[in-house]
């Protein structure tokens, strides 16, 4: 059951991360897109007052979830993580909380783009 448990909780990383970078380039999500967005940051900033800084309480879940498996020494984030199993690399973890940062940054910028000062222009949009 935690094995199980372990992988519902990667897939639905990989799909929150997926879709904090990408969400923006199809016009059907791109409304979602920016919600998620600002929930993602809510978290991180928000409950980060109390929790740390970057807090996501899907990757609290899954640790709880990795240590009660016997995994130890995990990371503080998830993208560290899976960053450092699949290279077989140590990373920084400032390196990699700026690369995190950096490019969800210029994702929500591209949100804000398209959601709210793109006027629809339906014949260069391919993305529809």
């Amino acid at each position: 059951m935690l094995n199980a448990l372990d992988i519902l909780f990667t897939f639905l990383h990989f799909f929150i991360v997926g879709f904090n970078l990408l969400g923006w380039i199809w016009k059907r999500t791109r409304r979602w897109h920016f919600a998620f967005a600002m929930l993602t940051i809510a978290s991180w900033f928000i409950l980060g007052i109390w929790y740390g800084i970057g807090y996501c309480p899907v990757t609290d879940w899954q640790w709880d979830v990795k240590e009660q498996l016997g995994v130890q020494n995990l990371p503080a984030s998830f993208i560290e993580y899976y960053a450092e199993k699949i290279t077989g690399h140590n990373f920084d973890p400032g390196f990699i909380n700026a690369v995190t940062l950096i490019t969800f940054l210029v994702a929500i910028a591209l949100s804000v783009y398209f959601n709210f000062f793109r006027k629809a222009d339906h014949k260069h949009d391919v993305s529809r």
